[in-house]
């Protein structure tokens, strides 16, 4: 009986390296009615132009696929409903840790609002004080620490400036009054003083607390002794940033108008500029153009010290 002939074996083809995962799909831009419904950047201002995106506009979007981020590479989720981690409850107040933190006063405000953004673009550790941290927690994820309480209780500002490095404080409120800054490196402080003094009439009539405010913070940052960069800015204006260059000659602030998202801008440009002393300045939008804001400020910071 002839044996049954049996086919010859299948060579084995070399196993292909396995294709690398497909990097995950950027984060879908926001639209504007998205962005209108978001409980605290109501007030942002938006592009002229349906084709144009404009400064905050591409920061949003930017914010909007947090999210997904965090779902995709696990980054921790937003706080709880009561906005307050049970951690952070009980997280001790006297804990030191790096001062690598930027604080930023007054959160809520629609500049405080545009100086958290041009942070988060900088990629900052942003502590923010507000009024209403579920609503801000909401708007910027876990892009902000969000601190609420009274500046009266010396725990909460304790807390509230640990491991702060600098403070951007973007309205005339009183922050600094009997502070403990202690360890803060820099302050910019965005200061209307210049348009206070320069009103008459009613108008100055109407801004006199404003302006006994403002004239007490800049009191209180030049007798800390800390280095501290004081913006002057003309009337603030909610305007598109970008479009404009500026003006930097002594009064313009007084007579001069300025957008909140270049003044936004600024503030968070002189972060890293820090000077000896003081540096005071001021500014309106006016026709000179700048793309270079380090060297801009370090050739002021070397004629404040000269």
């Amino acid at each position: 009986m002839q044996a049954k002939q049996m086919p010859a074996p299948t060579a084995l083809l070399p196993c292909r390296p396995a294709a690398p995962r497909p990097s995950p799909p950027p984060p879908p831009l926001a639209s504007a009615a998205r962005l209108s419904r978001r409980p605290l950047l109501s007030v942002v201002v938006r592009s002229r132009s349906k084709d144009e995106a404009s400064f905050t506009d591409r920061i949003l979007d930017y914010i909007e696929g947090g999210p997904k981020l965090r779902r995709w590479y696990g980054a921790p989720d937003l706080l709880p409903k009561d906005g307050i981690a049970q951690d952070e409850e009980d997280e001790p107040s006297d804990i030191e840790e790096p001062r690598d933190a930027v604080l930023v006063t007054n959160g809520d405000s629609e500049i405080g609002q545009m100086v958290i953004l041009s942070l988060i673009l900088k990629r900052a550790r942003i502590k923010a004080l507000v009024k209403d941290r579920r609503s801000t927690e909401e708007a910027f994820g876990t892009y902000v620490e969000c601190m609420v309480g009274n500046m009266e209780d010396k725990s909460f500002t304790k807390k509230a400036l640990r491991g702060v490095r600098a403070i951007i404080c973007p309205a005339d409120d009183g922050f600094f009054s009997d502070l403990d800054l202690k360890g803060v490196q820099h302050i910019v402080l965005l200061s209307q003083l210049s348009v206070y003094r320069g009103s008459g009439g009613l108008q100055a009539i109407m801004n006199s607390k404003l302006r006994k405010l403002a004239e007490r913070d800049e009191e209180v940052v030049l007798a800390s002794g800390i280095p501290s960069t004081i913006i002057r800015t003309g009337s603030m204006q909610s305007t598109p940033g970008g479009e404009r260059g500026f003006d930097f000659t002594e009064g313009a602030a007084a007579k001069g108008r300025m957008s909140k998202e270049d003044a936004a801008t600024i503030c968070v440009e002189a972060l890293d500029s820090i000077p000896q002393t003081t540096l005071i300045f001021e500014v309106a939008n006016g026709d000179e153009k700048f793309t270079d804001w380090k060297a801009w400020f370090a050739e002021r910071v070397k004629t404040a010290t000269s």
